[in-house]
């Protein structure tokens, strides 16, 4: 089958391209899925690049969302039927012709929903809902700022916050030309990441900051996020975008003093230790696009060839938005 191998680790594209490699094979509690699109993440960009955590082993294929039909099911698999249409989380090798994952995280999809819309929802709308609803602990009301807000992430947080009871949203991006696209997908401030960015947040908020920080920087905009932070606030840690080590957590007595929680989240992790959480996420987005309450807008990528450029413009901080290629659908 075709899939899209890197063979070692890169800061560009040079090392990834499209391959021959064999047929995986369903072991118990598995399924293997006919891939018809897959979703492209910035995950795939820090394997790429090598960071800790994200590549068992070179080569390696990208691809953490699938969409397509049931190929083959493993020992042990109940409620999935060969040839039926179903929505996945993958560990990895979901960017191939298929790919292999645990039954658990591959979902019915409803006949309504294309494969195409399909595979820009489980990465980043069950990250989305799960920051907001677990992680996060959002109430009606609460102010919520968010990093990145141009991202996938970002503009499915943009759409889910307001759904969720949340009150003024505040997004930034790393570059003022990523303003006006943010604000489009509904942020009601948005801010360039640089200096003065604490005082224009309090601004925004009148002075008061935000119930709840949402930041995949790993740990470089801390100090900005306590500066920002309302007592009684949360702070969710969920990625390490700029790569390297992150550094050492604020001091308890900060926390303490200033009545702010630090957490963090991985999806990745969540589906290993708690896959029926991350799953019945990913069901309750279904459910939300299907009947007309989330909209997943995605920019297509006509195949696996023209992958290695997105990974690019995701690397180099110029992606907006979703990006999903079709792999074999003809949809």
């Amino acid at each position: 089958m075709r899939a899209l191998v890197m063979t070692a680790p890169s800061q560009g594209p040079d090392r990834t391209q499209v391959q021959e490699i064999d047929i995986p094979r369903p072991g118990p509690g598995e399924v293997t899925i006919d891939v018809a699109c897959a979703g492209v993440n910035f995950l795939d960009v820090m394997a790429r690049r090598g960071d800790v955590g994200y590549v068992p082993a070179w080569p390696y294929v990208p691809g953490l969302e699938v969409a397509g039909t049931v190929r083959e099911v493993g020992a042990g698999v109940g409620g999935l039927t060969v040839g039926q249409r179903v929505v996945a989380i993958t560990p990895g090798g979901g960017l191939a012709e298929v790919a292999l994952t645990r039954a658990v995280l591959a979902v019915p999809l409803p006949d309504r929903i294309s494969s195409l819309t399909a595979a820009g929802a489980p990465i980043t709308f069950s990250t989305a809902l799960l920051l907001l609803t677990g992680s996060a602990r959002l109430a009606p009301g609460e102010n919520v700022l968010v990093h990145s807000a141009g991202g996938g992430v970002g503009s499915a947080l943009a759409q889910l916050a307001p759904a969720m009871g949340g009150g003024l949203l505040i997004g930034t991006v790393g570059r003022p030309d990523k303003i006006a696209s943010a604000r489009q997908s509904g942020y009601d401030v948005v801010i360039a990441r640089g200096d003065g960015l604490s005082e224009a947040v309090r601004a925004a908020t009148g002075g008061g900051g935000v119930d709840v920080v949402l930041d995949p920087l790993g740990t470089g905009m801390l100090d900005v996020d306590l500066a920002v932070t309302a007592p009684g606030g949360r702070i969710v840690l969920f990625g390490n975008a700029g790569g390297g080590q992150p550094a050492p957590l604020p001091p308890a007595g900060r926390l303490i003093g200033g009545n702010v929680a630090i957490g963090g989240f991985s999806l990745s992790g969540l589906s290993v230790s708690a896959p029926e959480r991350v799953a019945a996420a990913l069901r309750r987005v279904l459910d939300m696009i299907a009947t007309g309450r989330l909209e997943v807008a995605v920019t297509e990528v006509g195949s696996l060839a023209g992958v290695p450029a997105v990974h690019q413009v995701l690397a180099d901080g110029r992606g907006d938005g979703k990006y999903v290629a079709r792999v074999t659908s003809t949809e």
